[in-house]
């Protein structure tokens, strides 16, 4: 069995799929850019099974593979894989599921954290150098009093500057309550947050509990929310869905967050409301076009905003998360199995 393998991965799970084949490891494995169509074409004429996370798997590739069998890919959604050209060769595409929702809705926390908490910012002015001691500074106690470590009070101090919000007792409405939404409503409950869920795939008995609610509409998550985050996958319905009109009803104490995919919201609608101080501030890992640009409104104008450059899945447990989800399914197909995570083209 020859596996042509361009995944990123564990090598501490990768025995079993070492005695199940020949394993060619190519691109990306190796630390290497992707390929080009033509080059993963000729690199992959003889593979019984393709294992990729990045390469562009396209009907040329799959209708130039005659051997081919099985495709693999390590992501939660397989967009790179030609699933007409899988289907019509009735070849099977794996893919992984759940394996980033731990590190994405832990991401997703730290998001809120630093906005509400104006963390990145406090940082980036003490690296800076300001609100901080000359070298030789020395603070003198009053008699009588004990030790205060309290920095400058005024109105210029950071105490004033850096003031945000807690996030105990407030209201965390999550749009999509699927794997991800789900993991982050847990730790928001584990804080103190109530949460409302927005999700037309759920029924209220599915998720209503002390502290928890399902929203009757979109506009009514919008308006009682005083932090919003967004777990939904791009779909013709969810493209947009926050749109201008939604955007205006949130609260001006409110935050919106979003490490899940840009094209769910209306960019140019948010960046206004930041902009016109509509809203308390946002905190982004995703964007409308990515990398993000460089004269992007983020970046060069506004200041209560948090960004991060598409990084919420990038912890080293993923690649264990699904090194091993691929490798017990390769075998479980290979011995005439059922799959636990097959795509359904």
């Amino acid at each position: 069995m020859k596996i042509f393998f361009s995944a990123e991965y564990d090598e501490s799970e990768m025995k079993p799929l070492y005695e199940m084949g020949d394993v060619d490891k190519e691109g990306w494995a190796l630390g290497l850019p992707k390929f080009s169509e033509e080059e993963l074409v000729e690199k992959t004429k003889d593979a019984d099974i393709i294992i990729t996370s990045y390469d562009d798997i396209t009907r040329k590739v799959i209708e130039s593979a005659p051997n081919l069998k099985l495709i693999a890919c390590t992501r939660a959604t397989p967009v790179n894989v030609d699933m007409q050209a899988a289907k019509e060769r009735n070849i099977p595409v794996l893919y992984t599921p759940g394996r980033n929702s731990d590190c994405t809705a832990e991401m997703t926390i730290g998001l809120m954290l630093s906005i509400a908490r104006k963390i990145p910012m406090a940082y980036k002015a003490l690296k800076e150098g300001k609100f901080t001691a000359s070298p030789d500074a020395h603070k003198e106690t009053k008699a009588g009093l004990k030790t205060d470590m309290i920095w400058d009070m005024d109105m210029d101090s950071p105490y004033m500057i850096f003031k945000g919000t807690q996030l105990k007792g407030k209201t965390l409405g999550i749009l999509g309550y699927g794997s991800i939404g789900r993991r982050v409503g847990k730790i928001a409950r584990a804080i103190g947050m109530g949460l409302l869920i927005y999700d037309p795939y759920i029924g209220e008995v599915d998720v209503e509990e002390i502290g928890i609610r399902k929203a009757e509409s979109l506009e009514q998550l919008m308006k009682e929310s005083d932090f919003i985050t967004c777990h939904m996958k791009v779909t013709p319905e969810t493209t947009g869905i926050v749109s201008r009109e939604m955007i205006s009803l949130m609260k001006p104490t409110a935050y919106f967050i979003n490490a899940s995919r840009g094209a769910i919201l209306d960019e140019d609608a948010l960046v206004d409301a930041l902009r016109e101080k509509r809203i308390a501030g946002a905190a982004f890992d995703v964007y409308a076009s990515e990398p993000i640009r460089s004269n992007h409104p983020y970046i060069t104008e506004l200041d209560n905003v948090v960004i991060t450059p598409h990084i919420a899945g990038a912890t080293d447990d993923v690649l264990t998360n699904h090194t091993k989800m691929i490798v017990a399914d390769v075998g479980r197909f290979l011995r005439g199995e059922h799959m636990l995570y097959q795509y359904k083209y």
